[in-house]
């Protein structure tokens, strides 16, 4: 158990026996009131969103995830399989489960698969993932001095702005916090 004041953004909690995910916490004093905890809290199971207000003195449970760390392997409608990269085990996620995060997803990458009860609620992306342009203008030469951004669709559909300079076919690494271009892929 931990204090309300002692949430932090990206904390899996328990409220009214459900988990829940912190996505963003605001301390509130007004006056002469006692102060406040306003939070916005994902549910994990259900993928819903909500506010709520936490008194300072409120305690809160932490819920206990487990990780796992899969490989991606292939999509089938709106059901993603995994395999365990310890037991060898697979299983699937569905498109809902997984929101956003299949805009990063390529076969074989691995990533942490959080689950609350036997169940999977959550995945944890890795910090940067690499991406192939297959889709964006030609750069032309000399046609601007400032840098420009322009709009690349990525192997997996995802659409960044890029510099003008990159071009089709090219692996560039893209920050899956904020879905944005960050530098061409080192050539190995």
């Amino acid at each position: 158990m931990i204090a309300a004041t002692q949430l932090r953004v990206g904390m899996a909690i328990l409220y009214n026996n459900e988990p829940y995910r912190v996505l963003s916490v605001q301390h509130i004093t007004p006056g002469n009131w006692r102060g406040m905890v306003h939070t916005k809290l994902k549910n994990l199971r259900t993928g819903s969103s909500m506010e709520n207000r936490f008194r300072s003195e409120d305690k809160i449970e932490r819920a206990q995830l487990e990780q796992h760390e899969m490989e991606y392997l292939y999509s089938s409608g709106d059901e993603y399989f995994f395999m365990n990269v310890e037991t060898y085990e697979q299983s699937f996620l569905s498109a809902a489960t997984l929101g956003d995060a299949i805009k990063y997803l390529t076969p074989n990458a691995r990533l942490m698969i959080e689950y609350y009860n036997g169940e999977s609620v959550g995945v944890e992306l890795p910090k940067v993932v690499e991406l192939k342009v297959v889709e964006t203008t030609p750069f032309m030469r000399g046609a601007t001095v400032t840098a420009t951004q322009k709009p690349a669709t990525l192997e997996t559909g995802l659409v960044v702005n890029v510099p003008s300079f990159i071009e089709k076919g090219e692996v560039i690494r893209i920050d899956t916090g904020e879905g944005k271009y960050i530098e061409r892929a080192k050539a190995s």
